[in-house]
């Protein structure tokens, strides 16, 4: 099994246990395994979210939830709950569905995996970087895979997985031995956006706003949910979950968008410059800029009305009706223009990777390469942020393991 990550181990973990007859070796490049998981969830590792109905669950695939819905009748997000809880790892459900262990610690689920390798027979090995992996027939006349290490070594196996993540040298290796690759293009990322607008504002957040992206003359892309201001643009939950479902779109542009944002998804323009009617009447001595009528953070108000031309002194008895109906329109169909990506945080998540239809989900192997396994983010799978790549991941590592160790028995 190539690979170390959350995939990697769940699936060496899954096929050990199982078929304790199977001899389980797990090659990792980096000298520490594991190295997302340690850094997910602001390190406190979103393992999971609190979707347990298949069918709601793979909606929140922008790529791969098809693929997915048989693998999750099969294990999805109860199960992995319960498979953490049999080793004396509890998880908790937050607010907004996202779970984590209750530690608040990745190191947690970090050290449970570590654990169940080592008292399943894992043979974790580190700091072993693969150079090649082919298809072979050995002295035997037995097919199987010869696996070259950078240090000269050579591994001899029967079946292979490959769970090496967005790592470009993984996706080389499933091309070589056949496969087709989806081109990887980053998926869960922030707006980079320069605009006087946003200027002062990092910090700043909203609990909901409705995003709409324009990307040239494709059909808009909708997202409803919290937002924050940051120093380079926008970010938060609403912004992520629209770059994943636009993650294709925005790369073939360069990442230049139009995003169009409307700070309160309760009013439209007419029902807005309606409640703004009725403050006029009922404030008309008060300065607009220091009494907000609406549910916005105050420096955000203070911030559209200031940019629209409207002073500190100005009061609501005099403002006019096309400066009323302009701020109506700032406020539900503010027009942004998008000129980049940023990152998020170090838990980047690519878009891309091995063609789903050359893999049988219902064993995770490959349909062009036999005896050839795949699991996790190395498929053209990704999930908005929450849990759910996570999720994919034990997921398809789950039925890889399982899959694997049952072919010993012939």
């Amino acid at each position: 099994m190539i690979g170390a990550g959350a995939a990697g181990f769940f699936g060496a973990i899954t096929c050990a246990e199982i078929h304790p007859y199977a001899r389980i070796i797990l090659l990792e490049a980096g000298q520490q395994p594991l190295a997302k998981v340690r850094i997910s969830g602001g390190g406190r590792c979103n393992v999971t979210h609190a979707c347990f109905e298949p069918s709601e669950l793979v909606l929140n695939y922008p790529r791969g939830g098809k693929a997915l819905r048989g693998a999750f009748s099969r294990f999805h997000p109860r199960d992995t709950v319960k498979w953490f809880a049999q080793r004396g790892i509890k998880l908790k459900t937050e607010a907004d569905g996202r779970m984590f262990p209750v530690t608040d610690n990745s190191e947690t689920i970090v050290n449970c995996l570590v654990t169940a390798a080592q008292d399943a027979g894992v043979q974790l090995k580190t700091g072993t970087t693969v150079i090649s992996a082919i298809r072979s027939i050995f002295a035997d006349g037995e097919k199987g895979f010869e696996i070259k290490l950078k240090s000269g070594e050579i591994f001899r196996c029967d079946r292979l997985l490959l769970a090496t993540g967005s790592n470009p040298f993984g996706y080389q290796i499933a091309q070589a031995l056949g496969h087709k690759i989806a081109s990887p293009v980053p998926s869960l990322f922030t707006f980079n956006i320069r605009d006087a607008r946003l200027a002062g504002l990092a910090g700043i957040s909203t609990e909901s706003a409705n995003l709409r992206l324009l990307v040239g003359q494709n059909p808009p892309l909708t997202q409803t949910g919290a937002l924050l201001i940051t120093h380079w643009g926008l970010s938060g939950p609403a912004v992520l979950k629209l770059s994943a479902w636009g993650a294709r779109l925005l790369s073939e542009s360069c990442y230049q968008a139009t995003l169009i944002i409307n700070w309160l998804p309760e009013f439209n323009p007419e029902t807005c410059r309606e409640k703004l009617l009725a403050v006029k009447t009922e404030w008309g001595k008060k300065a607009i800029a220091a009494n907000c009528p609406l549910a916005l953070p105050r420096r955000l108000w203070q911030s559209i009305v200031t940019n629209m031309g409207i002073g500190a002194e100005d009061r609501w008895a005099a403002i006019s009706n096309q400066l009323l109906n302009q701020l109506s329109q700032e406020l539900t169909q503010a027009k942004f223009q998008i000129a980049g990506k940023g990152a998020f945080k170090e838990e980047f998540v690519t878009c891309g990777g091995v063609s789903l239809p050359e893999v049988n989900f219902k064993t995770m192997e490959s349909r062009v390469c036999p005896g050839l396994y795949l699991a996790g983010e190395i498929l053209d799978i990704d999930g908005v942020t929450g849990g759910f790549n996570f999720q994919s991941a034990w997921t398809t590592a789950w039925i890889a393991g399982n899959a694997i160790g049952k072919i010993n028995l012939s």
